[in-house]
């Protein structure tokens, strides 16, 4: 067996290398993760339990990623978005104000349930020509897009999986986020607003005279769409008393029964083959995920984070407001830059050495199984949440949704440039993290 030092500087630097050549798109993101993952394995560093510890902590958030991503398919061939795309070119009147704030009501309702980068990938066609038909510059309104996807992710447990990470580990329901955190989420949506007129103030002001003509235009399969739709309400349903039938549903386990349910209603309404749904999952993103999880675990038994757990404690004691308020600035900077997910998942494991060797907790906090946690370190964890979906937000490389939607650009003739993405997210992320702040000291407050 390798020496342990050497482990903990290839784990260092393996995980430093596949970061920096993502940051700098020098790789493909999926090829550098692999390459850094099979480093690892080569050098073995990885062990079998390593990978059942791998397997346990990423198997809840992807299996949601899987399910999300197959309702999104069915939904995108009933014809509904284009349907959707007419009633809301209709309802901005010509007007940009009108568009701007329509994007809140189109956009967020469906990222509090679904994947953002699937939801950004099915919404742009119809938001890139709703822009047209106004003579809008659609990049800005994509940009911002992206951001209220990744903020809506707030709005419930699954709507992130960054969120959904930090939500499972401590155990909390569906129903204990709806009271503890959408509020905060909803927060975060309605700071973007006031910024509006001044950060796209061309979009704003924008006027335009739509035809008289514009009708819209009838599903061509109403039955399918009307049971997609029924797929979908059952999965937020679910979602949100699953945990408390007779049989307990999880999160994840809501996703693949209405995953299952959705591939029932293809099979039945023959609108395509069963396989065609299976190939359009984006198995990319779900691969990249895993292998970062990989990467984590690496990094986790370096000691390192039970050092940086101890570290803490010296500087701060048990100030846990204080460690809240650093974690928001901290993990948001990192997650603007960075992958969140692995951030989050790293800092997860920190935060749980802090708080046992703190003694607010007793060493079985360490287990994975743990949801014992006493309610003032809570917000702590919402600290977490808030920092880890909203961070990403600033650049064109913070969130997956970030990058589809620049990608959808691109391909209709308009790329986006990093800077130009950063002229609206740096502002709009410093606000929500600001208005995060302030909801995580009101929640310490509430829970003295």
């Amino acid at each position: 067996m390798l020496h342990f030092d050497f482990l903990t500087a290839a784990s260092i630097i393996v995980f430093a290398a596949v970061i920096i050549l993502i940051a700098f798109d020098v790789m493909d993101m999926l090829l550098a993760a692999m390459l850094g993952v099979s480093t690892l394995i080569v050098l073995g560093v990885f062990t079998s339990q390593d990978v059942t510890e791998i397997n346990r902590t990423a198997d809840g958030t992807l299996a949601l990623l899987f399910g999300g991503m197959v309702v999104a398919h069915t939904l995108s061939t009933t014809g509904i978005f284009e349907f959707l795309g007419t009633v809301y070119l209709r309802a901005t009147k010509g007007s940009g104000r009108r568009f701007l704030l329509g994007l809140f009501i189109l956009v967020a309702p469906l990222c509090s349930v679904l994947p953002n980068a699937t939801a950004v990938i099915l919404l742009a066609p119809i938001i890139i020509r709703v822009a047209v038909a106004l003579k809008i510059n659609f990049v800005g309104p994509m940009v911002l897009t992206a951001i209220i996807s990744n903020s809506a992710g707030m709005l419930t447990l699954v709507g992130d999986p960054a969120t959904f990470l930090v939500g499972s580990t401590i155990g909390m329901s569906f129903g204990q986020y709806l009271q503890k955190v959408s509020l905060g989420g909803l927060l975060s949506l309605l700071v973007i607003i006031p910024l509006l007129p001044r950060l796209m103030k061309d979009v704003w002001q924008a006027r335009c005279t739509l035809p008289e003509n514009l009708k819209i235009q009838p599903l061509e399969r109403p039955g399918y769409a009307v049971f997609s739709l029924l797929v979908l309400v059952l999965m937020v349903v679910l979602f949100i008393v699953g945990e408390k039938a007779p049989v307990q549903l999880i999160p994840p386990g809501v996703a693949i029964i209405a995953a299952s349910l959705a591939l029932l209603v293809v099979h039945a309404a023959k609108v395509e083959p069963l396989t065609a749904v299976i190939k359009d999952i984006d198995w990319k993103t779900i691969m990249f995920l895993f292998c970062l999880f990989a990467l984590v675990q690496a990094i986790n038994k370096t000691g390192i984070l039970q050092s940086l757990s101890q570290n803490l404690y010296t500087w701060f004691g048990t100030n846990l407001l204080v460690i809240a308020l650093v974690l928001v600035a901290g993990v948001g900077a990192a997650s603007s830059l960075l992958a969140n997910i692995p951030i989050v998942a790293a800092m997860l494991l920190m935060l749980k050495g802090y708080f046992v060797t703190a003694e607010l907790v007793p060493d079985l906090a360490l287990a994975p199984t743990f949801t014992d946690w006493p309610a003032q370190v809570i917000p702590v964890f919402v600290a977490m949440m808030f920092a880890g979906t909203l961070g990403g937000n600033a650049t064109l490389i913070g969130a997956s949704a970030n990058v589809a939607g620049a990608g959808a650009c691109a391909a209709h003739g308009k790329p986006v440039t990093f800077r130009a993405f950063l002229r609206l997210g740096v502002p709009f992320t410093l606000c929500q993290l600001a208005a995060a702040s302030l909801y995580v000291i009101a929640l310490f407050y509430l829970t003295k």
